[in-house]
């Protein structure tokens, strides 16, 4: 049985890339995954998140997106990985960490749910080139 942040987060698969947006079904972008997926299962988001462009935080070097959710989850970087963590990811050496997904599947054949340009919403194996990405591991710990 999956946890409940895979299930609702599976429940998004299909839904198209949108930047900024967190509608299932009509938008989302990475960030606007977790926010819906959080909202659903949580009731309202802990933070507001401010509008940002496609290049946000880089040319700072700021961290925006990794303190935010180290604000917001508990970090468990070193860990296995195991279905429902929350996954950041440096999607180049030395650059911010600015991508994130939900670990849907661990062990043998990993997988993460996450939404990107030109794919939407989708389900893909945590192949090897993903997983050298991976700048943090968090698991959300509401009651």
């Amino acid at each position: 049985m999956s946890p409940p942040i895979v299930t609702a987060a599976r429940a998004w698969i299909g839904t198209p890339y949108l930047h900024q947006a967190s509608v299932k079904g009509v938008g989302c972008d990475c960030l606007g995954l977790l926010r819906g997926v959080w909202r659903e299962l949580y009731g309202a988001e802990p933070a507001q998140v401010p509008a940002y462009t496609a290049d946000w935080s880089e040319p700072q070097g700021d961290e925006a997106l990794y303190r935010g959710a180290r604000t917001h989850m508990h970090e468990v970087t070193g860990d296995p990985l195991a279905a429902g963590q929350v996954i950041l990811f440096r999607m180049r050496t030395g650059a911010v960490a600015k991508h994130i997904g939900i670990i849907s599947r661990a062990g043998v054949q990993p997988a993460f749910i996450h939404s990107y340009a030109g794919h939407g919403v989708v389900e893909s194996p945590l192949s090897h080139p993903w997983r050298r990405r991976i700048a943090a591991q968090f698991e959300i710990s509401k009651g």
